[in-house]
Order: C-alpha cells, then sequence, then structure tokens
C-alpha cells in the first residue's frame, strides 16, 4: 500500500483536501488516517495559531502527532521522526492508508525518509543559548553566526530564532552547521515506504489573498490568546517560532501576515525542488477536485491497494 504525502504552503487548503480523499479512500473501503507532519501543530494549546485540524475536522477524519508536546517544552525533528516512523508503520501494518499531511520541508522529510539528523544538543547548551537568545536577541546571535559560520548565516533570516539557535548549538558542541540549515537539505529518493508525493500549489496573489483571510480568522477564534497564555507559561524557543506568535504578543497582525505570505513563499520554492512530485493547482479547483486527481495516480499505481 502507498503512503499518500500531501505537502503544501500554509493557507493553500491541505486538511480540507485530505478530508475529501479520505472520503473517496472510504468510498473504495479503506482506512485512511491523517498523520501530521507540522513542526507547531505538534504544541498543545497552540491549535488556532497554528492551524492544525478542528475538533470537528479530526470527527472526519482521525489525526495524529497533534497537539502532544507542552508549548514549554523543546521538540526536535528527530524526535517527531521516531514517532512518525511509528505512526506510519503501525497505520500500514494495520492494512490503513496513511495520509501524512505536512507544512514543514524538514518534518515531512522526516516522516517519510530516514533523515540523517545532526544530533541533539546537550540540555546546558541549549539552556546556554536559550538564555542568550532571550538576553541579546536573535540580531545580535545571528551576527555572532555570521562571523562563525558566514555561510550558515547567509541562508538563516536574522529573525529566525529557531535556526539560528540549532546553527549556534552546533557549533558549541564542536559541529559545523550544514551550509544551507537542515531544513533546506535536498529530498532524498529513498523513501521507507512507496510514497504518491503530492504538491499543493496556487496562484501566487489568491494564496496571499487566502493567508491574510485566514490570519483575520485566527485572531477572531482567539489565537492571541493562545500566544499570551504560552507566552506566561514560558514557552520554548521552538514553540515561539510559530508563525504569529511574537507579532501577536506585539498586536501586529500586519506583521503575522508578511511574515506568513513569505514563508509560503519559501515554502513553494521548496516544493518546486522536489523529484517525482504531483503537483495539484487549487487556484481554480476544489479540494474535491484535487482528491479526485490524487485517487486517480493512486489507482494507476501497481500494488498501490492493500
Amino acid at each position: 500500500m502507498h503512503v499518500v504525502a500531501l505537502f503544501g504552503p500554509t493557507g493553500v487548503g491541505k486538511t480540507a483536501v485530505a478530508l475529501a480523499l479520505a472520503e473517496l479512500l472510504r468510498g473504495r473501503g479503506e482506512d485512511p488516517v491523517a498523520v501530521s507532519a507540522d513542526a507547531l501543530q505538534v504544541y498543545r494549546g497552540l491549535e488556532t495559531l497554528t492551524g492544525a485540524a478542528t475538533p470537528a475536522e479530526q470527527a472526519q477524519l482521525e489525526h495524529r502527532l497533534l497537539s502532544f508536546v507542552e508549548p514549554r517544552e523543546t521538540f526536535s525533528a528527530g524526535e517527531f521522526a521516531e514517532r512518525a516512523h511509528t505512526e506510519i508503520d503501525a497505520a500500514l501494518a494495520e492494512g490503513r492508508r496513511p495520509i501524512v499531511v505536512g507544512g514543514t520541508g524538514l518534518y515531512l522529510q522526516a516522516a517519510l525518509t530516514n533523515l540523517d539528523l545532526r544530533p541533539a544538543p546537550d540540555p546546558v547548551v541549549r539552556e546556554r543559548v536559550r538564555v542568550r537568545l532571550e538576553a541579546d536577541g536573535p540580531a545580535a546571535l545571528h551576527a555572532e553566526l555570521a562571523a562563525r559560520a558566514p555561510t550558515s548565516a547567509k541562508a538563516i533570516d536574522p529573525h529566525d530564532r529557531t535556526r539560528i539557535a540549532r546553527a549556534l548549538e552546533l557549533l558549541e558542541m564542536g559541529e559545523q552547521p550544514a551550509p544551507t540549515g537542515e531544513a533546506s537539505r535536498l529530498w532524498t529518493a529513498d523513501l521507507r515506504h512507496p510514497t504518491v508525493l503530492c504538491g499543493l500549489t496556487m496562484e501566487r496573489q489568491a494564496l496571499y489573498a487566502r493567508i491574510d483571510a485566514r490570519v483575520d480568522e485566527m485572531i477572531a477564534a482567539g489565537a492571541a490568546e493562545e500566544v499570551a497564555r504560552a507566552d506566561a507559561a514560558g514557552a520554548a524557543r521552538t514553540a515561539r517560532s510559530a508563525l504569529g506568535f511574537d507579532e501577536l504578543l506585539a498586536g501586529d497582525s500586519d506583521a503575522m501576515k508578511r511574515r506568513t505570505r513569505n514563508y509560503a513563499k519559501r515554502q513553494l520554492a521548496w516544493m518546486r525542488r522536489l523529484p517525482d512530485l504531483h503537483v495539484i493547482e487549487l487556484t481554480t479547483g476544489s479540494a474535491r477536485d484535487a482528491a479526485d486527481q490524487i485517487a486517480h495516480i493512486l489507482a494507476a499505481r501497481p500494488g498501490s491497494a492493500a
């Protein structure tokens, strides 16, 4: 049985496509299950901010690896990979169709491949970098990174707390950060299971309009209150890297929209580099249209059924 992997930029409608596909697959007698591959949807209490599947959506399709980490805890791609492999392997062993739904490139790779990740830092090193990040801010630490590892620094946004901290942690451990960052590593064709990889895309301006509307909806639904609670509880830097976390703390929804649009642009650029990708256009097509295309692709794959 083939795994289905859905990747796409934030706001493109990945969850809606997964739900529509699950309905089609159930009509064929299958039992699908969604496995989230998102770096921030793992956090409990930030569901609105991170766009995690709602309880109503989860009632339509079982989702795994959502909302199981406390915001004050750090969480790594390596830890995620172990959990994702367990969930996908168990689903396949039970004859269920895994639908891996992701917007974080590194986490999608971690779920589908045996990705060679750098070692986790010693907790003392991680805490030392965290304290410095809070005290001096990301710009100062990015300047230090530029002096110590200029090639790596060029690939990291000066405001990206998570990647700046990770690069400095590696340097403290005597490791050299990857030149373009772990999240930008090229895709490997060595997948753990036969997989149909689908990239959901949308015309740029239409996507940006959806993102702006989505941010407004998130705020109306209580995203700012989620952020305030997580901040008061001592959210770790990995949770604070969620799109809009710092911006909503500052009450700046326009900045959240700009940051989210920029992130979506990077997601699309990363997605275009993936080999053997089935591009699914959603500018004019519906989630059901996309699900129909994916179901046809699956039906044409030898051995795609259980």
